[in-house]
């Protein structure tokens, strides 16, 4: 994933719009007789990576930073910020330990530390508390908070572990632990707080005589599954996503998977210089595997093709998909884990055409790598489906371009290094099933447009990096047939538009689904940057914001199974009026009903008709249908997803601005609400 386009922002206005987009009824000719490929469960799929705490303030429970003492601890004054990353981006930074009884209190033990390089060594006063501290944690009241310290030390160190929520003397829970011995020992620890706080601190210390060490210190909440947040799991698992790519992205390419296995507390914590931020390793492939299973999705696993080989790789495959009594087969059991997970789904590598990729090489090398990983994995299973990472003609181009691209722009670089899509059909043809592709947009301002102009060419626009992708991939097609033949097909495995999560922001993420919805007969998976994206989340609550909405949506409505039928009209989307910035491609998608946007499908039992418009105007539109080898019955019903205002958002302890009502519908008179994506069900008369 590259992320050197976000943290962009836009606003929208809910101004009224001109009385020409509303003046008469919208034409809309559905043609049951034309119809594509149907929905896999794989379209509205999501991916997620590692990025510094991302996963681990979203998803997983634990709710300690650093836990295994990768940083020193020290007083803030000596503390050095992390490097630069490739993109010159600054690292992420972490809530950090820090010492108790004086900025000397705490040593670094780098002789025998429990777990990495180093672990904090305490030496002890009499009558001067000592020890280490880490504040700035969220914790909900009355919620059960279960965890351990795992210590060594002398005998007569007297070691407690507090729970701090305010400046009193009775703010606190204390539990006093056992004394430590020589050996490494686990202590285990719970508190309830009596108050929701997001600034409680843990304190680990210690008086007497000689001193202690400590580990590793966990804490989660009691309701975890096994590691992963029960709350968000929840949510995501609503979302009906098919698959996750996991833990895929950028990080990938400096990660070797067989760090993250076997016991959590023994795996070394290391430094991402993707990201420039430590990760503690906790979450390793069979975590994975457990949060797909939590989610009743299917994974997508991501080889890394960056600075890894061919060989771990197939051994990846081996662990996840091999007998017991195979070598990492047996060890996957080893780790409780006898069954195979039987993964089908293998991408080998993550951007590797990208200048801010580890790993970065020539496409001539990488196509040599890849066909060096596609016949190892294939060698340990020869079922998976591999998807090789592409990178079509449209991104390809030096860094520091900026343009905006056409078809005719693009045509002379077919077949030249910045063709990695290309490369791969000719230099790996036949060792792979699919080929990815990623594409970010972000929010353009357009200050001199009115704000009807403004709100559709701000929601068109990352549907129009859908429609190029695929109108390339059918010159993909013409220049090598065998696609076809073969049924190669597309995977949109990362996407995202940056920017404010709201109402106009939903708007734009249903018109990218619609547009994907009409290219099922080679479009068939997708995955959305990233999963934990479709929710507001805090250290103790989540809920579905505007954009999980849409994937709710379409999910419920347009999931696998539908069939899309052909919709056309005699309004074709208009080009773009107002300037934008670059990296924009400059082509038209849409169905030819402007100012609306629509899509239908047969539901999977064949006995419904529904229809999706998603109307990006403040004026109610009127439908007039004409359809084509099919005929209704019967009153309808629709749902629709729309909020007050374009800036209505979904958010903790507030009560949700974007929501989806269910109503009854006329066929008689399609009428759609303003700023909203409405998907309509009509039964089907036989």
């Amino acid at each position: 994933m590259r992320y050197g386009l976000m943290l962009a922002t836009c606003v929208g206005l809910a101004m009224p719009m001109t009385a020409a987009l509303a003046a008469s009824p919208v034409k809309v000719t559905i043609d049951g007789s034309s119809r594509t490929a149907p929905v896999t469960k794989y379209e509205y799929g999501m991916f997620i990576e590692p990025i510094g705490g991302l996963v681990a303030r979203t998803l997983w429970a634990e709710v300690l930073d650093d836990r295994k003492f990768y940083y020193p601890v020290v007083a803030p004054a000596f503390d050095k910020p992390p490097p630069l990353n490739a993109e010159g981006r600054p690292g992420v930074s972490y809530r950090k330990w820090r010492p108790i009884g004086g900025d000397d209190a705490v040593a670094m033990d780098t002789k025998a530390p429990y777990v990495g390089e180093q672990s904090p060594r305490i030496a002890l006063d009499a009558t001067v508390r000592k020890g280490l501290l880490q504040a700035g944690i969220g914790l909900a009241k009355g919620k059960r908070y279960d965890g351990y310290v795992v210590l060594a030390g002398d005998p007569a160190a007297k070691v407690e572990v507090a729970l701090v929520w305010g400046p009193g003397p009775n703010d606190r829970q204390v539990i006093a632990l056992p004394a430590p011995g020589a050996d490494w020992r686990k202590a285990e620890i719970s508190f309830t707080p009596p108050v929701d706080t997001t600034d409680a601190t843990l304190e680990i210390t210690g008086l007497g005589s000689g001193s202690f060490r400590v580990g590793v210190a966990s804490l989660m909440p009691s309701d975890n599954i096994r590691g992963w947040r029960a709350d968000t799991t929840a949510i995501a698992r609503s979302l009906n996503s098919g698959m996750w790519r996991l833990p895929g992205g950028n990080f990938l390419s400096d990660w070797d998977w067989r760090s993250a296995i076997g016991p959590r507390d023994k795996r070394p914590p290391m430094f991402d210089y993707a990201w420039s931020a430590m990760q503690p390793d906790d979450i390793g492939m069979d975590e994975w595997m457990d949060l797909t299973k939590i989610l009743g999705v299917e994974p997508y696993v991501t080889v890394n093709a960056g600075l890894g080989d061919a060989y771990s790789a197939a051994d990846e495959v081996e662990y996840l998909n091999g007998p017991t009594t195979s070598h990492w087969g047996s060890r996957r059991a080893a780790n409780g884990h006898p069954e195979p997970y039987g993964v089908k789904f293998w991408n080998i590598g993550n951007e590797p055409y990208g200048w801010w990729q580890i790993g970065k090489t020539s496409l001539d090398y990488y196509t040599i790598k890849h066909n060096a990983f596609a016949k190892a994995m294939r060698a340990v299973d020869p079922s998976i489906t591999l998807i090789a990472s592409g990178a079509m003609v449209d991104q390809g181009h030096p860094r520091g371009t900026k343009e905006n691209v056409t078809l005719d722009s693009v045509a002379g670089r077919f077949g030249t290094e910045w063709d990695w899509t290309g490369g791969l059909l000719a230099k790996t043809w036949g060792n792979f099933d699919g080929i990815s592709e990623h594409w970010y947009d972000q929010p353009e301002k357009r200050p001199d447009a009115p704000a009807d102009a403004e709100l559709i060419e701000y929601a068109r626009a990352p549907s129009n990096q859908v429609k190029m992708k695929a109108e390339l991939w059918k010159i993909y097609q013409q220049r090598f047939p065998a696609m076809k033949d073969k049924s190669i097909f597309l995977s949109i495995d990362e996407y995202a538009y940056f920017g404010q999560v709201t109402l106009k922001s939903a708007l734009a993420y249903a018109l990218v689904l619609q547009e994907m919805l009409r290219h099922t007969d080679f479009l068939t998976m997708s995955a959305f940057t990233t999963g934990a994206s479709t929710m507001d989340i805090t250290p103790t609550d989540a809920v579905l914001n505007s954009t999980g909405q849409v994937f709710k949506l379409y999910g419920e409505h347009f999931g696998a199974g539908v069939t899309p039928v052909s919709v056309q009209g005699d309004a074709p989307q208009p080009d773009p009026k107002y300037p934008v910035g670059f990296l924009h491609p400059k082509i038209n998608a849409g169905s030819p009903t402007y100012p609306l946007d629509v899509i239908a499908g047969l539901s999977p039992d064949g006995k419904s008709l529904r229809i999706g418009v998603v109307n990006p105007t403040a004026a109610a539109q009127t439908v007039k249908l004409d359809l084509k080898a099919l005929a209704l019955k019967g009153a309808g019903r629709k749902w629709v997803l729309s909020g007050a205002s374009l800036q209505a958002e979904n958010k903790v302890g507030a009560p949700a601005g974007v929501t989806i009502t269910q109503g009854s519908a006329s066929r008689a008179s399609l009428v759609v609400s303003p700023i909203s994506a409405t998907v309509f069900e009509f039964p089907i008369a036989k």
